[in-house]
């Protein structure tokens, strides 16, 4: 039987190092990644995530920023990956439903996290049919060290941070959004740092295989 296995962190938590680590380790394991900015699908996530709705993430309404990259999800499964679980192969994302569920539920009200959660879930798992995962790895990241993370990253290639990276308060709400989420969901978290300090890629990596190597073989 196919597993759909998630990759998930808020930016700045190693997701994009780890997630080409474990891909290299298991061959059994193919890759996708969210969004998908190599397809035309992905045009209104790029237009939100630069600002062209608002250069306030909590500008754009959960539920509008949530279908942008809904739509982007259901192009992807539907022209390339879907085939393949299927035919029963296995699949490693680097984000999924769960970073809509991360990053939008951080703009609604506490009262309002269950409708909004039961709303997207259903959105994607029901009326769109993509598949529920099997696991969600959540690498856990301090707002301090992520911020300082990305800070050295765009100091070295010239990038620029898009919205979400750029407001360190709403940083903050994502993290508590991801923590609520993890506990709801049954999230396996990974810390990335132990004893105030960080852990070495190393380190993660190997958890990450065991980890994940007992789902496949579950």
């Amino acid at each position: 039987m196919s597993k759909l296995i998630v990759l998930e962190g808020l930016d700045g938590s190693g997701k994009t190092t780890q997630y080409g680590r474990v891909l290299s380790h298991f061959l059994r394991l193919r890759g996708v990644s969210f969004p998908d900015y190599e397809s035309p699908s992905s045009s209104l996530v790029k237009m939100y995530l630069n600002g062209d709705f608002s250069q306030d993430p909590q500008g754009v309404s959960p539920y509008a920023a949530s279908t942008f990259y809904a739509v982007d999800r259901y192009a992807s499964f539907k022209r390339d990956w879907g085939k393949f679980m299927e035919q029963g192969g296995n699949i490693l994302a680097s984000r999924y439903t769960t970073s809509n569920a991360i990053y939008q539920l951080a703009k609604t009200d506490e009262k309002e996290h269950e409708a909004f959660l039961s709303w997207l879930f259903d959105l994607e798992y029901n009326k769109l049919g993509l598949p529920r995962p099997d696991m969600v790895i959540y690498l856990d990241i301090s707002p301090e060290l992520a911020q300082k993370r990305l800070s050295e990253r765009y100091a070295r290639n010239g990038g620029k941070k898009d919205i979400h990276e750029a407001d360190m308060g709403y940083f903050r709400k994502c993290m508590d959004a991801a923590h609520y989420i993890a506990k709801r969901e049954n999230w396996t978290i990974i810390p990335a740092e132990t004893d105030n300090r960080e852990r070495s890629v190393d380190d993660i990596t190997a958890e990450l295989i065991r980890l994940i190597g007992e789902c496949l073989d579950a």
